[in-house]
């Protein structure tokens, strides 16, 4: 029987291990010896020969322990077996207060090589000596152009609470609190959170969905006036932000952050709005499928069908490893590693986190994978998610230094829809006409939720930036309108504009983390090309290892560029799209088969 649990002796032996001190300790030391050794010299900004010495002592802080070390993750990951032990907490608050403090004691080093001058930054990243860290430093270098003194840097800093985070946390905290009494399956009424009332949206019974919208709908009114400050204020303080840095642009900081070209994520997004109709003829097939005339707003995600197969730990671990068998065997290997070395934590239990992640921290410490299985087709799915984040980790360990071990924002989510996305095709060749029109009536579900909706939402934030800019507040009538006007544009003439979805930004966590939700719809996309090659030619996965395994060793545009792909072109996102398309041309197919629809 596989481990269940996260083997975390790989860290720690306990929660209580004399050896947390000794490895506070040694990070402590090993950060001040950097920190010491170079903070009054400047000669390492003035001669790459030694600013080479500075980056291999700086990758190997990072590499050995960045600035909490073995503590800051074991703790880390303890908190997500069980949120609720006080003493887990308190760790956690003293790892948080121990890293902040050498996190600012050692930014000065990127600060200052950020501040090379412009002239002589090509000499720094052209010389051979500096080629393994060239793109480092080219990134330092692009987010220069926009960045402060350190003064000024360290002001900003400060203020983000009370500017930014604080207004946010007021609002989320606010809706958090909030109860309301709902009609449930069985006919009765209980008492839900506005989380489990979200939740309720999904289900079968439209007066139980219809009675969690009615309740969803009056809080969300109770709190407009809220919201409306708050995304006010926090509009506001990210266009001070914007004017003191020099950025026109509001969406340029994001594009710096994840090594994205602006270009890119235009080509993008237009295409992507290009091919609305996807999403206009999904919803229809939809309402058809539910016997309904037009789909509510609140009702776009409910589930159609029943898919009632049960998909244990043990079997789904086989069939996501057959899969990855097929595709390539290292990607099996991985797996085997994991299950052999503890890297599942893999059934709900008490105080533990919701959902499901892949975590990893240093390049030097172990991956692990968080999971709630409970035996549903999302449970298999979700599994086989969270390994394609896990093989993008091992591969990258396994080829760039500690600098580049992670992956760009843009591109986070292509290995995991990519293992996601074969692993569902396994399983509906063994699926009878019924539950594969369920399955795939999911999938696409999920696909124009990711890709189209996540679009719509874009142009929603650059639309609200824009207007915010030019009139100088927005009232929450005129937020509510343009949100319905953009979510009206993806959804098309079959799901209605209910009364009170206006309000429906006032919970949307994303726009106030600004402009990242196009990256929902590029990993996707990217994935779904790279699927397509695959197809077409099972040996083109040794390019997509290549692009699995390059990190942040360069930018996704000049890593693709390596492999033949352009992904500027808006033939590339169409290749992506035209794989949705497919299915749903199928899916339609299978729904007039089977008498669902005429």
């Amino acid at each position: 029987m596989e481990q269940i649990k996260w083997n975390l002796k790989q860290l720690f032996e306990s929660d209580n291990d004399p050896r947390m001190e000794l490895e506070k300790q040694r990070v402590e030391e090993k950060s001040y010896r950097f920190i010491n050794r170079w903070k009054d010299r400047t000669d390492y900004l003035e001669d790459p020969v030694i600013l080479k010495q500075a980056l291999d002592e700086y990758e190997s802080w990072e590499r050995e322990c960045g600035t909490d070390g073995d503590w800051g993750y074991y703790v880390w990951l303890r908190t997500q077996q069980d949120q609720n032990d006080p003493a887990l907490k308190a760790a956690s608050g003293q790892v948080d207060n121990f890293s902040r403090k050498i996190r600012n004691n050692i930014q000065f080093f990127t600060l200052r090589i950020a501040k090379i001058p412009v002239e002589r930054q090509e000499t720094f990243s052209s010389h051979s000596a500096l080629r393994e860290y060239r793109h480092f430093l080219s990134r330092i270098f692009a987010e220069a152009k926009y960045m402060l003194s350190e003064a000024e840097e360290k002001v900003l800093n400060m203020k983000s609470s009370t500017s930014y985070s604080n207004w946010v946390k007021l609002t989320s905290g606010f809706l958090a609190k909030e109860e309301r009494s709902v009609l449930l399956e069985d006919g009765t009424k209980g008492l839900k959170n506005v989380s489990e009332m979200l939740s309720l949206l999904d289900n079968k019974n439209r007066k139980v969905r219809d009675s969690s919208a009615k309740a969803l709908n009056a809080i969300f009114d109770k709190y407009a006036e809220v919201a409306e400050a708050e995304l006010n204020s926090i509009l506001e303080n990210k266009q001070t932000d914007d004017e003191l840095r020099g950025i026109t642009r509001p969406d340029i900081s994001r594009h710096i952050g994840d090594d994205i070209e602006s270009d890119v994520v235009d080509s993008l997004i237009d295409t992507v709005s290009s091919r609305s109709s996807i999403a206009h003829r999904f919803y229809e097939l939809k309402a058809g499928l539910m016997g309904l005339r037009k789909l509510k707003y609140h009702e776009r995600n409910t589930e159609y069908g029943d898919i009632e197969q049960k998909y244990p730990y043990d079997e789904s671990l086989m069939l996501v490893d057959k899969v990855f068998k097929r595709l390539d065997p290292e990607f099996s290997d991985i797996l085997s590693t994991f299950i052999r070395n503890g890297h599942f934590d893999v059934y709900p239990g008490k105080g533990k986190g919701n959902g499901a992640f892949c975590t990893h921290h240093l390049i030097s410490q172990p991956t692990y994978i968080l999971l709630n299985h409970t035996d549903k087709l999302n449970d298999v799915l979700t599994l086989a998610h969270e390994l394609g984040h896990g093989i993008n980790n091992e591969l990258v360990r396994k080829k760039q230094n500690a600098l580049y071990f992670g992956t760009s924002t843009a591109t986070a989510e292509v290995a995991s829809t990519f293992m996601e996305d074969f692993v569902l095709q396994e399983i509906l060749l063994n699926a009878d006409d019924e539950l594969k029109l369920a399955i795939m009536v999911k999938k696409i579900n999920d696909d124009v939720s990711t890709i189209v909706r996540q679009a719509a939402c874009y142009r929603f934030e650059q639309e609200l930036h824009h207007d915010f800019r030019e009139k100088g507040y927005l009232s929450k009538e005129e937020i509510g309108a343009l949100f319905l006007k953009h979510m009206a544009a993806y959804m098309g003439p079959f799901v209605e504009q209910s009364a009170g979805s206006g309000n429906w930004w006032v919970y949307w966590s994303h726009i106030r983390y600004f402009f990242y939700v196009y990256s929902y719809a590029s990993g996707l996309l990217i994935s779904k090309a790279l699927q397509h090659s695959v197809k077409e030619n099972p040996l083109f996965i040794v390019k997509v290892k290549e692009f699995l395994s390059a990190g942040l060793s360069d930018s996704p545009r000049n890593i693709f560029l390596r492999l033949g792909i352009d992904i500027t072109d808006p033939a590339f996102w169409h290749r992506g799209l035209d794989e949705v398309e497919n299915l749903l041309n199928e899916t339609i197919a299978l729904a007039r088969k089977l008498g669902k629809i005429s």
